[in-house]
């Protein structure tokens, strides 16, 4: 079990940063260092490896309570915590220190997937792979288009196509941070989560085969049993941690600002009670939702696919309404920065563009339920 307390003051040190990581769009290195040493990268390893054998359902309170302060910092820690679960599903023989490194804070992790050419089909890679004449190393080449931490990250779970050149076959590889090869080509100036260092990389590059995550073309498996589950657990709680602070800052608000005119605050105000009313109730839902699919990843059952097809999407709707209901309520003092709720709105729109998109997953939960197959 993880402690609220090295929680706490990760949460504390990531809200004293997160104005400026988003006015300046800078990585939040002081939240980072603080996750470093307070044991939460290893939050859902095992503890064979230094790690603290936590949950979904634990991994979903955590990212939920750093999303509710900084967007850019819970972000980063979802990426590392996706990547660490797959590297656990299928260490790479080549690198038996990684993972307790991942553990322990020595190393943060990031997914290299989404690629230009095949864009928020991060499932599909145009990047190619070819193995070397010996048989022991193979050649990387790919054009990274989202890569969260670019440049900050220790090791990066990166995908391609497979040697086989077999379509639709994929590998994974662990490519440590400083590899030569791996290059950041570009910045990051979005809407939202600012922070986050999502930038293109440039990798052309040659590792070891003992680098390889599970056995040849065992990507595309690792992609849907291991890092969609966890990656949409942890981007439905981001949302929702976004939507938590935008609806308790709404609440305040209305609740303290006055029509000194007629003595009254904004909540004497029906329309107003309403939309707080709609938020709220939304809210509690989708946290219901949320807990129920973290609790059945952690113990797979027949419903288990339509839950992870299902809460990231439904999970990033609701925060954008959530959001705007936020914004519209509180008036000109969110619109005017006055509270933090225009960050929130901004960040909360990442979500539903962010692979799977939400429109593809509503798509696929469609196909699930009918009976047709996914791809």
């Amino acid at each position: 079990m993880y402690s609220t307390d090295a929680l706490q003051q990760v949460v504390e040190v990531a809200a004293e940063h997160a104005a400026r990581v988003d006015t300046d769009g800078v990585f939040p290195a002081e939240a980072v260092g603080a996750l470093r040493s307070s044991g939460l990268l290893g939050l859902t390893l095992p503890e064979q490896v230094g790690g603290l054998g936590a949950g979904p359902v634990e991994f979903t309170e955590v990212v939920g309570e750093l999303a509710a302060v900084c967007g850019s910092t819970a972000m980063i820690y979802l990426m590392h915590a996706a990547a660490a679960v797959t590297v656990a599903a299928a260490p790479p023989p080549g690198m038996p220190n990684l993972l307790s490194a991942m553990a322990t804070g020595e190393a943060l992790g990031t997914l290299a997937f989404s690629e230009k050419g095949s864009r928020s089909h991060f499932w599909a890679p145009v990047s190619t792979s070819t193995m070397t004449e010996r048989g022991d190393a193979v050649g990387l080449r790919a054009d990274k288009s989202w890569v969260t931490s670019a440049g900050h990250a220790d090791v990066y779970v990166v995908s391609t196509g497979s040697p086989s050149g077999v379509a639709g076959e994929v590998d994974m590889y662990a490519v440590p941070g400083a590899t030569p090869g791996l290059s950041v080509v570009g910045s990051f100036s979005g809407l939202g989560l600012r922070g986050n260092a999502s930038a293109p990389m440039s990798i052309d590059t040659t590792v070891p085969v003992g680098a390889r995550l599970g056995g040849q073309s065992a990507g595309f498996g690792l992609m849907m049993e291991t890092v969609l589950p966890w990656f949409n657990l942890g981007n439905a709680a981001v949302s929702l941690g976004l939507a938590g602070s935008a609806h308790a800052a709404a609440v305040s608000h209305v609740g303290g600002a006055r029509l000194e005119h007629v003595g009254q605050t904004l909540a004497a105000l029906p329309t107003i009670r309403a939309q707080i009313a709609r938020m709220g109730i939304t809210l509690a839902a989708q946290r219901a939702y949320l807990a129920m699919a973290a609790t059945s990843v952690g113990a797979p059952d027949d419903a288990t696919l339509t839950h992870v097809l299902g809460i990231k999407a439904s999970a990033n709707d609701a925060a954008l309404t959530i959001t705007e209901s936020a914004m519209r309520v509180c008036g000109g003092a969110a619109f005017s920065n006055h509270l933090p709720i225009e960050r929130a709105f901004r960040d909360a729109r990442a979500g539903s563009v962010m692979a799977p998109t939400a429109d593809a997953l509503y798509d696929f939960y469609g196909r699930a339920v009918t009976g047709l197959p996914l791809f």
